[in-house]
C-alpha cells in the first residue's frame, strides 16, 4: 500500500485534479481570455485550468492574485512568500507550501528559513521581523482567525510599514482561501511512499 507523505518540502510536488481540467484544445472563448492571466505570468497549470470551469470567477481570482504576490511597492515578494508559507503550513496544503517555501528560498538566495520552519513548526528559531510576520498569517489564516490588535502592534514594532502590513494581511488571507480550494479541488501526488 502507498500513502501520500504530509512532510512538508521546498520539492513541489505534482497536483492532481479531481475535476477534469478544461484542455485547452477545447476552451471557450471566454475561458481562453480568463486563462489569459495565469497567476505568475508563467503558464497555465492544471489547478488554473481546472478553475476555468467558472470563467467569472476565474477572471477575477488571477488579476487578484497577481495584484496580492506581485505588484511593487509594500512588502517585499520573500515576504509576502513567508506569509502565503505560513497560511499554508497552517491550513496543512503540502503543494502550496511547497511552492511559497521554494518561491521564499530563491527569493532570499537561502534556505534557512524554510528548513528552519520545517524542521520546528510553530517553535522556529526566526528572526524578530520574520517571526512576527509568520505568526501573524498563521494567526490570519486560521479558522477561525485568531489575528488581533496586538499581532498588529509586533508587526509594527519589528518595522513593518503599514502599507508592508495590509500587503501581509492580503497574502495571507488569500492563501487561507486558496489552501481550501486547492484541498477541495485535487490533491497533491507524486511524493509516495510504501508502509
Amino acid at each position: 500500500m502507498t500513502r501520500i507523505v504530509h512532510k512538508f518540502t521546498r520539492r513541489v510536488p505534482e497536483w492532481r485534479p479531481r475535476l477534469e481540467p478544461v484542455k485547452l484544445e477545447e476552451a471557450t472563448r471566454e475561458q481562453l481570455d480568463a486563462l489569459r492571466v495565469t497567476p505568475s505570468n508563467t503558464k497555465v497549470s492544471d489547478y488554473v485550468l481546472t478553475l476555468a470551469h467558472d470563467v467569472e470567477s476565474l477572471s477575477v481570482r488571477s488579476p487578484l492574485f497577481n495584484a496580492i504576490m506581485y505588484d511593487r511597492g509594500g512588502m517585499s515578494r520573500e515576504e509576502r512568500e513567508l506569509g502565503a508559507l505560513a497560511a499554508s503550513m497552517v491550513n496543512r496544503c503540502i503543494y502550496c507550501a511547497a511552492v511559497h517555501a521554494d518561491r521564499h528560498a530563491k527569493l532570499a538566495k537561502d534556505n534557512s528559513v524554510t528548513d528552519e520552519l520545517f524542521a520546528n513548526g510553530d517553535k522556529a528559531d526566526l528572526s524578530p521581523r520574520n517571526r512576527a510576520i509568520f505568526d501573524f498569517a498563521r494567526k490570519a489564516a486560521e479558522a477561525p482567525p485568531s489575528a488581533g490588535p496586538e499581532d498588529i502592534d509586533k508587526l509594527s514594532r519589528v518595522g513593518l510599514s503599514d502599507e508592508e502590513i495590509f500587503d501581509l494581511i492580503l497574502s495571507s488571507s488569500l492563501f487561507g482561501w486558496a489552501n481550501r480550494l486547492m484541498h477541495v479541488l485535487g490533491d497533491p501526488v507524486g511524493r509516495k511512499e510504501t508502509v
